[in-house]
């Protein structure tokens, strides 16, 4: 198996510095993370002085150092062609727009058909996640919710694009037709989401789980109790706008989890998932520092609902 391989040498201002701290600051430019790196300590990868050290390890000033990073091992995963639009691709990621119905990563019933196959089967340039060949998933979004997604190709866009995501630097954007007429133009919702305490396979706003904050505006109203709306997300939990909005007696339209609904009325607008759509998303590029931001259209089959809930408003 080749390597690549990184030769260092610590100097007198590294003495006593740990060493996984040191390779952090040393190879800030390559795609490697310091959770890589750590792994690549924890298989004997890191030599100092032609012996294998512990991350803890502190440097003594001559120290030599070599790092060397195996060739990603393939992917267990077998490639598909899965449908799927790309918005923008790069080296380092890729921002698609995900159709409804299309799972995310391979899980319990869903072994084969995710985007994961389908990210294997487009990209043949992978530099490999965590020393395997694979697409690196950053965020997710439910099997019936559409809309802008981004991917990274590599170690070092992984780390920078889950490091945003979870300090809160990225601009989230959401549509949804929703159930009930809202008695506000505007609002925020701040309230905490954890497991439910019976039901575990589902969430709830539950004052034991973690701070989550929406912001919604109407787009639109309909005499027929429904309504089109933007949302803003401050934070990112699981289930975060359908639970909100089911705590507001407006679940999402189509939402078999978190609302009671009239399948009829639903069946006559054409209703066939939950209407719920990530429309934009705004991240900063992990290599060149540029400000991004891609929209994904709203999806044709929620599209076809909000015109003919129009038509109908102009017939009744």
């Amino acid at each position: 198996m080749s390597n690549n391989e990184y030769a260092l040498m610590a100097g007198a201002e590294n003495c006593r510095q740990r060493l996984d701290a040191f390779l952090a600051a040393a190879l800030p430019d390559t795609a490697l993370s310091r959770s890589r790196l750590k792994e690549l300590i924890g298989q004997g990868e890191v030599l100092v002085n032609g012996v294998s050290a512990k991350a803890a390890y502190r440097l003594h000033t001559g120290d030599q150092i070599v790092v060397a990073v195996p060739e990603p091992s393939k992917s267990e995963l077998l490639p598909e062609q899965v449908e799927f639009t790309i918005l923008h691709e790069d080296e380092d990621l890729l921002v698609i727009a995900k159709p409804p119905g299309l799972v995310v990563h391979p899980g319990c019933g869903h072994q084969t058909g995710t985007l994961v196959h389908g990210l294997l089967f487009h990209c043949d340039d992978l530099a490999g996640i965590g020393g395997e060949e694979r697409p690196g998933i950053v965020h997710r979004l439910d099997k019936d919710t559409s809309g802008v997604m981004v991917v990274a190709k590599n170690d070092q866009a992984h780390h920078s694009l889950v490091n945003q995501f979870k300090e809160r630097q990225v601009s989230k954007v959401y549509r949804a037709i929703v159930n009930g007429s809202a008695p506000l133009d505007s609002g925020r919702i701040d309230r905490p989401i954890g497991r439910h305490p019976l039901q575990r396979r589902k969430m709830a706003v539950n004052e034991q789980g973690r701070r989550a904050v929406t912001n919604w505006q109407v787009l639109e109203s309909f005499a027929e109790g429904f309504a089109y709306l933007e949302l803003g997300l401050e934070t990112g939990r699981t289930h975060q706008i359908r639970v909100h909005l089911a705590g507001l007696n407006h679940p999402v339209s189509g939402d078999e989890v978190y609302g009671r609904q009239d399948r009829r009325l639903l069946t006559e607008l054409g209703v066939v998932r939950q209407c719920l759509h990530s429309y934009s998303l705004g991240f900063t590029h992990p290599r060149t520092g540029e400000a991004l931001a891609f929209v994904a259209p709203l999806w044709p089959d929620m599209q076809q609902v909000l015109e003919l809930l129009r038509q109908r408003a102009k017939d009744a």
